[in-house]
């Protein structure tokens, strides 16, 4: 079969991008799409600060009659690229129909751009941003429903990226527990402990100070992870302006900060699943989009809620905040009977310590993702992502 591959260079092409996943995706009950406004805003030069730090193309493959079956973006952080052995640039936003030689069209034409570029190897499927959203392909688990901004994705796309020599770079755990299921008796002694320490207090967050909040989150956050290569530091910007994009749904119940002598040691960040609301927009957030948003939400209950994140700074580790901070989370969540469960949006097998972390406060891993890496040289050496100690 004849393919044609070309960038993405006018508005229909930029059209023709955002349309493929519905032919793609028609029929399936599992999908909902990503919000058009958020996807468009990876791909703006002006809003996207990536781009002052990177560079990023798209493309789309078309068939024989001019019927778009495939896309995809490639990208390089350079902040990130040459943290690595091999210099790594991105692979992103793939769809495709179920053909080999129309993936691997795709795959070979963002491999050749990115060595032109320098680079070595690629990850994907990832973001041109930030890795809470649109990163890792579904390798356990198609049926399980997806949180605001996870990718989704048809089995077939795990023989498509592997055949082509894409390995697990990191798998990407997926963890879920009912609101009302019971805390280990273990972690409430050990919680209790650290709340009726009067040098600790456990605070809700107010949404009228943000500012401050978003700030003690980058603090932990910073200190609980920064120095790992999956993981680099949080700035000021960058920080508010995610508290910023969360405030139309943020729930203060849910998320909590820990201090010791008024010093953010750990926080525990979730917002209300959104998910069931975008599919019935079909995620689409313009103005009439937002108007049936609110709509909506008055007659569709929000169940889930999405655990973002949970941090605790080095020092204070092991000493029962986790315990802490989820069992004044979950005492407050289940006493307003709102929510039915909690879904941990993913994490890294890199990072065992925050693993056993959530399930000893009852959580398990219900669904799996994958990063893949593709080294350019198939003589290289390949290496997993190396284990937060």
């Amino acid at each position: 079969m004849t393919y044609n591959i070309r960038p993405v260079c006018t508005l229909n092409d930029n059209k023709l991008f955002y349309d493929l996943p519905k032919s793609i995706y028609q029929g399936d009950s599992n999908w909902i799409p990503h919000l058009k406004q958020d996807v468009e805003y990876v791909f703006n030069e002006k809003k996207n600060k990536y781009y002052t730090h990177g560079s990023c193309k798209r493309w789309i493959l078309e068939d024989k009659q001019k019927q778009v079956i495939g896309r995809i973006a490639a990208f390089i952080n350079e902040k990130k690229a040459y943290s690595f052995n091999q210099p790594t640039g991105g692979i992103g936003f793939f769809e495709c129909i179920n053909d080999k030689s129309a993936s691997s069209i795709l795959f070979d034409t963002v491999k050749e751009w990115l060595t032109e570029k320098g680079m070595e190897a690629a990850d994907g499927p990832i973001n041109f941003g930030e890795n809470n959203k649109y990163w890792g392909l579904i390798i356990e688990n198609f049926s399980f429903p997806t949180y605001q901004g996870q990718n989704y994705n048809p089995p077939y796309y795990v023989d498509l990226f592997e055949s082509y020599g894409f390995k697990i770079y990191y798998n990407q755990i997926i963890n879920y527990r009912n609101v009302d299921d019971t805390i280990p008796e273990k972690l409430i002694k050990k919680a209790k402990n650290i709340l009726s320490d009067s040098n600790y207090r456990v605070e809700t967050i107010k949404k009228n100070n943000l500012s401050k909040y978003a700030e003690d989150f980058r603090s932990v956050y910073n200190e609980s992870w920064g120095t790992h290569e999956n993981f680099k530091k949080m700035n000021h910007d960058l920080a508010q302006s995610l508290f910023k994009k969360m405030k139309p749904i943020i729930d203060e119940d849910l998320i909590c900060f820990v201090y010791y002598k008024n010093f953010p040691v750990a926080f525990c960040l979730g917002i209300p699943d959104i998910n069931p609301i975008i599919k019935k927009i079909n995620g689409n957030m313009n103005l009439i989009g937002k108007v049936k948003f609110l709509l909506l939400k008055k007659f569709i209950p929000l169940k889930r809620i999405n655990g973002i994140a949970m941090g605790v700074h080095p020092e204070y580790q092991r000493k029962g905040i986790e315990g802490a901070i989820f069992l004044d989370l979950a005492e407050r969540v289940q006493s307003k009977n709102k929510y039915k469960d909690v879904v941990v949006t993913w994490v890294g097998d890199f990072n065992p310590k925050m693993q056993y972390i959530f399930e000893s406060i009852g959580f398990y891993p219900v669904a799996k993702m994958a990063t893949y890496r593709l080294l350019f040289d198939p003589k290289a050496k390949f290496e997993r992502s190396p284990i937060i100690k």
